[in-house]
């Protein structure tokens, strides 16, 4: 298979299993982006002027002491007070207080009395859920976990004197209010929230239709984005209120919610808008009642539709990953996390609610993936071109390679001017047969040592071992400066080492070596040259082919260059002209020199 038919495979896999993964996302870690979202989205415009609190607040309770200790015929004053000039009245009245036990039989019913004469009071109720097992019209058990287990009503006279509704608060699994329910069917009848239930009523006292949200889940719920953090909304004390410090006139044809404002009541919670703070049930509600009437209310995305739409993107990304550099990925990276941000802010103002963080998360981990592939992929070429050229490139050459990050190890060639040395032992395989073999090892092992280390001395590039011969060219696989010139000292030193080995060998097995060299320079075709699973770096040409005879040429102990070779040099030697040879395979002769001396 190719390599693009695996990418291709990869990426299917990846946005499979990347869909599967934010299938789940959404409950398993989707509060962590929610708060992502909350702090982009959650902003404090309070437009509705016609809400106000009215706070049970610490001046209260100690004007009229904790509230468990009051007479009904507080509340029923603070009512009393409200409604006073009829013409200003406030449109609705919504205690987040629950008056649930019978106290006082006549404080109790004249509170429910100036209730009911009112008509615009909402009371508070409050459900307790609990998890339990259901069976549906296709007797499928499935776990309802808002099965109503009990009520706390108001007192029954309250109750019948008042419209009511649960003052439950919901809890996001991370501690921060963001959701709420509208009504959830209770005994055969919907049962609307405090909030909606005032919503409700105010907008029947404008004329107009209580139109709901779209909502989710069995409790009918929907996310909400609030107007205002903790004091946003306008508060006033109910003892201010009572003891007529404030104006009533100012409740005209607004929604008035009376509520805890007191720490010491425990009816705080953290708010979606500001996860530093606490806000009390009361403004909550508020923040509820407002995104009710402004249409500022969200439902969750689709995760089967976001899951595909992500997984395709990321699928695509990967491919293009492997395909661009890291430079046009790393922008193509920023574009699609931009648009991601543009995306969902879009989507939330359509009222939908799209994971933020979790689309540019993945595709960061793809990048990330891709660049640790390019970087392996990257060691492992270098590693393949080290281990390719140093049994026969100079160390400082392998080096400069493994650095080289512009350097390509590619079947095939490339044309270059070059200098070419070929030099062999003579009389090798006369003197082989009348010696021992460890002998013939041994004398051939010192004498390629000497013909490499002068190569690798002078910068060059070991091509091969020929039996008793070495091949050498300069100026390949890099650029060497003065690579004539080296290649020529390269030579002088071999026979200048050749002198110190002649002498130990004839000690030694009364034998003597001497070398014969040839040196040429032009152009060839330099490169790795084979098939895919096998490859040597070479140099092949009519150059190579003309240093060859050139050694072919020389006698024991002679260096022959050619005249190309004598003229880029010719300031620094000392040379015999030898005359034209001629050279098997040519057509024509070659001006020979021998070198003399050379002027390092």
């Amino acid at each position: 298979m190719k390599n693009s038919g695996k990418v291709k495979i990869a990426a299917i896999t990846l946005a499979i299993i990347l869909a599967s993964a934010i299938f789940q996302y959404f409950g398993a870690a989707g509060f962590w982006d929610m708060g992502i979202c909350d702090r982009l989205n959650q902003r404090e415009s309070v437009t509705n002027k016609k809400i106000y609190i009215v706070g049970i607040d610490d001046k209260t309770l100690e004007q009229y002491g904790p509230v468990n200790t009051w007479s009904r015929d507080i509340p029923a004053l603070l009512v009393e007070t409200l409604n006073a000039n009829a013409s200003a009245k406030p449109a609705v009245i919504g205690f987040d207080v629950i008056y649930s036990e019978e106290a006082e039989a006549g404080a109790d019913g004249h509170f429910a009395e100036v209730c009911k004469a009112a008509s615009n009071v909402v009371v508070a109720r409050s459900f307790s859920f609990k998890e339990m097992p259901e069976r549906d019209e296709n007797g499928k058990v499935t776990y309802n976990p808002y099965h109503v287990d009990y009520v706390i009503e108001p007192y029954q006279r309250l109750r019948d004197s008042a419209v009511s509704g649960y003052a439950n608060t919901t809890v996001d699994a991370d501690g921060y209010v963001r959701q709420a329910m509208a009504y959830i069917d209770y005994e055969g009848e919907r049962a609307y929230s405090l909030s909606s239930q005032v919503y409700k009523m105010y907008q029947e006292s404008q004329g107009k239709d209580a139109t709901f949200p779209a909502t989710y889940g069995r409790s009918n719920r929907f996310y909400f984005t609030y107007s205002g953090k903790p004091g946003g909304y306008n508060v006033v004390s109910m003892a201010d209120v009572l003891d007529g410090s404030v104006d009533v006139n100012i409740f005209q044809g607004a929604i008035v919610l009376v509520g805890a404002y007191a720490v010491g009541m425990q009816d705080s919670y953290t708010p979606a808008i500001s996860h530093n703070s606490q806000m009390y049930g009361v403004e909550i509600h508020a923040n509820i009642i407002e995104a009710l009437l402004e249409g500022k209310t969200q439902t969750p995305f689709s995760p089967f539709i976001y899951a595909m739409i992500a997984g395709i993107l990321c699928g695509l990304f990967f491919l293009a990953a492997h395909k661009l550099g890291m430079l046009p990925s790393g922008i193509l990276l920023l574009v699609l996390m931009v648009l991601d941000i543009v995306f969902t802010r879009f989507m939330y103002l359509q009222g939908s609610i799209v994971p933020m963080v979790l689309l540019p998360l993945v595709l960061v981990l793809i990048f990330l993936a891709r660049v640790i592939q390019g970087y392996l992929t990257e060691l492992m070429r270098r590693r393949r071109v080290v281990n390719v050229f140093k049994q026969y490139v100079a160390p400082q050459v392998v080096d400069k390679i493994s650095k080289d990050k512009d350097f390509e190890l590619v079947l095939g060639g490339e044309n270059r001017h070059i200098a070419v040395l070929f030099v062999d032992i003579r009389g090798f395989t006369t003197m082989s047969e009348s010696m021992r073999p460890e002998e013939v090892v041994e004398i051939l092992n010192e004498y390629l040592s000497l013909t490499t280390k002068s190569i690798f001395d002078n910068g060059g590039t070991l091509d091969k071992f020929v039996g008793d011969a070495t091949m050498a060219v300069f100026n390949a696989p890099f650029e060497l400066d003065d690579y004539i010139f080296r290649a020529v000292c390269t030579a002088w030193d071999m026979r200048a080492g050749a002198d110190a080995l002649a002498d130990k060998f004839e000690k030694r097995f009364g034998k003597s070596v001497a070398f014969g060299i040839g040196v040429n320079c032009g152009n060839a075709v330099v490169g790795n040259i084979g098939c895919e699973f096998r490859m040597d770096y070479t140099a092949i040409g009519d150059t190579v082919n003309t240093a060859a005879r050139l050694e072919s040429n020389a006698k024991r102990g002679q260096i022959l260059i050619s005249e190309d070779v004598y003229e880029a040099v010719k300031d620094r030697v000392s040379v015999t002209p030898i005359g034209e040879i001629p050279l098997k395979g040519k057509s024509n002769g070659v001006f020979v020199y021998q070198l003399d001396e050379v002027k390092k």
